[in-house]
């Protein structure tokens, strides 16, 4: 199996001016491909659509949430949302995490499912692998001085004695971190 490095595939164009653009791989496309958006676009494999016009049970990627925003949702490698309802106003999207999202049926999204799905399986292998490819170590918390970390510091092997909180002090997990001012637009929170 060839792997893909990068989700990035150049696609021409086959209009007057060759011009190149960049853009999400999903399964199935390969370069050279024809890929079109609008109003007027085919049901295809990377063509782009508002909602509106996207088949209820589709599965989809790279889905806007505001109009002329650009996409938001569903970007990862290997990732998709499913289209499973449409009223009137709104289209409920079903993400891979479980989550549903209501998204006004004037917002963009692209049809497919992303490629390169087994990403998160690679393993580097060794520090220098991780290095090449720009990550720099993390080191853990309870493994530095009081000065640099709230966890740090203590004799031995000591877990912290506090929850779990940012270098800066604020609450690592377990507090929402959104911040749409909509309550309403989340349908299901992920199981």
């Amino acid at each position: 199996m060839i792997q893909i490095e990068v989700l990035l595939l150049l696609v021409f164009t086959i209009f007057k001016k060759k011009e190149a653009f960049y853009i999400l791989a999903p399964q199935g496309l390969s370069v050279g491909d024809l890929i079109k958006s609008g109003h007027s676009a085919k049901i295809k494999i990377a063509h782009s659509l508002p909602l509106s016009e996207i088949p209820v049970g589709s599965f989809v990627h790279n889905v806007c949430l505001e109009t002329g925003k650009g996409g938001q949702l569903a970007r990862a490698a290997g990732n998709f949302g499913q289209l499973i309802q449409k009223d009137f106003r709104f289209g409920r999207i079903r993400l891979r995490s479980g989550e549903q999202r209501k998204v006004s049926l004037s917002c963009w999204a692209t049809f497919g499912i992303l490629s390169n799905q087994y990403l998160k399986l690679v393993s580097l292998g060794k520090a220098g692998r991780s290095r090449w490819l720009k990550r720099r170590p993390s080191v853990r918390g309870v493994a530095m001085n009081p000065i640099d970390h709230p966890h740090g510091g203590g004799e031995g092997k000591t877990s912290g004695g506090r929850p779990s909180v940012t270098p800066w002090g604020k609450p690592a997990r377990g507090r929402q971190t959104s911040n749409s001012k909509s309550k309403n637009i989340l349908v299901s929170r992920k199981a």
